[in-house]
């Protein structure tokens, strides 16, 4: 282990965060404190592709292995939250039509929360892995005044995740669909070009925000159009899929090409966030995903530019805060176990 990368042991009663994705489960404890004990990603294979019980047995391999590298007892866990990619119910049933991640039929309808928590023999607490990253951040800005203050956090990678904050709590919604920003259908004058198509999601809208804002609306609807007016640029030669992939090393080095691109989606990202300061008002705004693991230089011109497209009144320019999500590759773990914290925290 990195001699910079700390492990501590736990000085109280302890909730698990375990984070699922398509490729690796991400574990973190957190104790009845509020300090994390690894600072550092502790990662094994979530093989999903195998199927529920392969997964299951993955996320529990995480648990297990987390207890032993900060040496916590068993009988010190209160709790365990688990967040996964969407589409998801609020109590962790994932879609009937499967997702990007599960999409073999044995996952259609399955309850993965459930699963866990049979397999554990411990409460598991469930979200998205957006809504995960969004309490986090919210957690991480705002500190102690976290019940205090609202946010909305906008997390761009394959598709746009997002997640609603108020009064520190997540806004599930009677479905667990609230805060599917990617979905929203926004306003397109100045973020298209004179010519440029409406942008398709492959959730049958046209117009919403993932649609320009993600990676799949890079490789779907923005890159090919733009390479019509790049016809000679490098990334032209480049299979679509891989091409897209590629776009955000283009972009640190600020190529014409890739700043058109990652424009439009900075300011669909504005629209997104103009609804929300009318909908909502909330006390700061948080931008997640990809861009944030980019060259400093850039993920800073992205959020400018999307603080600059996102219209504000001049009393919410003055309470409001931007910021990016911090510690994105473990902001769905400790999400996850600060929202477990949470849980058992009310339970009294």
């Amino acid at each position: 282990m990195d001699q910079a990368e700390t492990v501590r042991t736990p000085s109280s009663w302890v909730v698990v965060g375990l984070d699922n994705g398509g490729t690796c489960n991400n574990a973190t404890v957190l104790d009845a404190t509020g300090q994390f004990l690894v600072d550092h990603l502790v990662e094994n294979p979530s093989r999903v592709q195998d199927g529920p019980e392969s997964a299951v047995d993955s996320l529990a391999d995480a648990f297990a292995g987390i207890l032993e590298l900060t040496s916590t007892p068993l009988s010190l866990v209160r709790a365990v939250g688990l967040d996964t990619p969407g589409p998801a119910s609020a109590n962790g049933v994932i879609s009937s039509k499967g997702a990007t991640n599960f999409n073999q039929v044995s996952w259609h309808g399955f309850d993965i929360r459930g699963a866990l928590e049979a397999r554990l023999g411990l409460p598991v607490v469930y979200n998205n892995d957006a809504n995960a990253a969004a309490v986090y951040a919210h957690y991480r800005h705002f500190g102690a005044e976290a019940s205090e203050n609202s946010s909305v956090a906008a997390i761009v990678g394959t598709g746009l995740g997002g997640g609603v904050v108020e009064a520190g709590k997540v806004i599930r919604g009677v479905a667990g669909m609230a805060g599917e920003l990617g979905h929203v259908q926004i306003p397109l004058h100045g973020v298209l070009e004179d010519g440029q198509p409406v942008p398709l999601c492959n959730c049958g809208f046209s117009g919403d925000v993932e649609a320009i804002a993600s990676l799949t609306g890079i490789r779907n609807n923005l890159l090919p159009y733009w390479l019509s007016r790049f016809p000679d640029h490098p990334l032209a030669s480049e299979p679509v899929a891989k091409a897209a992939k590629m776009l955000r090393g283009y972009g640190e080095k600020e190529d014409s090409l890739a700043l058109a691109v990652f424009g439009q989606q900075a300011k669909a990202i504005g629209k997104l966030f103009t609804i929300a300061a009318n909908f909502t008002d909330p006390a700061a705004y948080f931008l997640g995903g990809g861009v944030v693991e980019a060259a400093p230089h850039f993920r800073q011109w992205f959020l400018n530019l999307v603080r600059e497209h996102t219209q504000l009144r001049d009393e919410q320019k003055e309470a409001a805060t931007f910021a990016l999500v911090p510690d994105l590759d473990m902001a769905g773990a400790r999400g996850a176990a600060v929202a477990a914290l949470d849980t058992v925290a009310a339970a009294g």
